[in-house]
This record gives structure tokens, sequence and C-alpha cells, in this order.
């Protein structure tokens, strides 16, 4: 992980209504809809949300984590949990209490805790998770709560009437990174594989810095229709956020 200094987006002044039946709107401006100390929700598009909380390291201070809720009539998928059990139980609550819809499945994108670090609380109520088999194996190997369902390169879960498509592309941030694609908004959650625009390598402890330019090349031509791109840390952007990240790796 890396210290990054997020700026919370202002709230916009037009209410936002939290009918999951809600038609898509052909224009969204990103607001922030929900805050406390511990966890922080931002609306990026109409059916996606950033949820950001926080994990205090020895080497970087008290870091923001990103996760994202993508919403499709009265169901939710939600890629990386909150950093604990705590954080993860108060997002569970504004998604089913706020949001009022289902959650059909979390999914941590790699082994961290930043990742999975609140997978118990999923667990306890009952919401399946999914990850890529070794993620499961990093998890095991470090005694953290274990992903219950694992894939084998990629996955498509249905959300609603659409659906989320998961991949591996290659090693970077980890030997076990994904990331997952929404195609109805063009929205990628790149988790810590994808770094936020000016931030620095961050913490390499398990990366392959020789591949982390040429797998995020490949997400490039994977989603050459991105509009949407959240990183595993600081602020959401474009596909500008990609090209970043590939040059930051890449040989000299």
């Amino acid at each position: 992980m890396k210290l990054i200094k997020i700026a919370f987006l202002a709230i916009a002044p037009s209410i936002i209504f939290f009918n999951c039946n809600s038609k898509k709107s052909t224009q969204f401006q990103t607001r922030e809809v929900y805050q406390t100390n511990t966890l922080v929700i931002t609306q990026l598009t109409a059916s996606t949300f950033q949820h950001t909380s926080y994990k205090q390291t020895n080497d970087f201070g008290n870091v923001p984590c990103n996760g994202l809720v993508v919403r499709n009539g009265n169901e939710t998928i939600v890629f990386d949990t909150p950093t604990n059990d705590s954080c993860a139980a108060e997002l569970i609550s504004w998604i089913q209490n706020k949001l009022q819809c289902k959650i059909n499945a979390i999914i941590p994108t790699h082994f961290h805790d930043d990742c999975l670090g609140g997978l118990q609380a999923f667990h306890n109520n009952n919401i399946p998770s999914y990850a890529y088999f070794k993620t499961i194996e990093l998890a095991k190997a470090n005694n953290y709560v274990i992903p219950r369902n694992s894939f084998p390169d990629s996955l498509t879960l249905k959300v609603g009437n659409e659906n989320i498509k998961l991949k591996f592309f290659g090693e970077g941030h980890t030997k076990d990174n994904v990331v997952g694609y929404y195609p109805a908004e063009q929205v990628l959650f790149g988790g810590c594989l994808i770094k936020e625009l000016e931030a620095g390598k961050g913490y390499l402890g398990d990366a392959n810095e020789k591949d982390w330019s040429g797998t995020v090349e490949k997400i490039k031509m994977q989603f050459p229709e991105v509009k949407v791109v959240v990183p595993g840390h600081g602020e959401p952007g474009n596909h500008e956020l990609l090209d970043y990240t590939i040059q930051l790796f890449r040989k000299p």
C-alpha cells in the first residue's frame, strides 16, 4: 500500500434518490452520499458507488482504501471489503437499508487485508464470496479469512439483469490481482493494480514490477471503451489512470 492524500468530492446540491429501480440518467454528477469517521461512500455513476475505509500502517500512516458497489435492480455486487469487520458491517447495513438492495456477492480482488479484511462480516450475513484461486491460496497461507468460492482466471456474475466480469490479466501489485468490469456503465475496478494520477509505486513487498506495465496494457486493450477507473487507493478517473500506471512501472 501507499500513502495517499484523498480529496473527498463535495456533496452536490441536488437530491439523490435511492430507488433501486430508477432509470439510468444520461448524465451524472459524482457526489458523496454517506460519511462517518470510518467509512465514506461516493456515487460515481447512476449504478456504481466507491466505498472508502481506512487502514493504519507503520510506513504510510492512515491509508484510505477503496472498493466498489455495483447496483442493478434490487441487487448489488461488492468489490473488496472495507478494511475491517466493523466497517464492513457498516457498508452492508447501508446497502441493505439505504439502497434496499440484496448483496449477491463480495469479491476480494487480491489477498491483502485492505481487500478482504472485512470478509468475516460478509460471511456472517450469508453473503457469498468469490476470489481468484491464487487469492484463496494466499489467504490461507497468511491465515486470513478465506473466500468460499474460487474461479480459475475469469468469472461472470449477474447483478440484476446485467453482467459483472472478473479477470486475471497477469501479475503486478501481487501475484493474484484481478480486476472487475461493469460493461453497462463502462466502469473498471482496478484495485491496487491501478494507481491514481501522480501516485508513487507504493508497497512493493508482494509485487512483480517487471510484469506490472504489461499486465495493465492487456487491461487497456481489453477495455478500450472504459469511462471510469477506480484505483485501490486515491481518486477515481478515466483511462488516464491506466496510462499513468503503465508509465510508472515501464522499464527505463
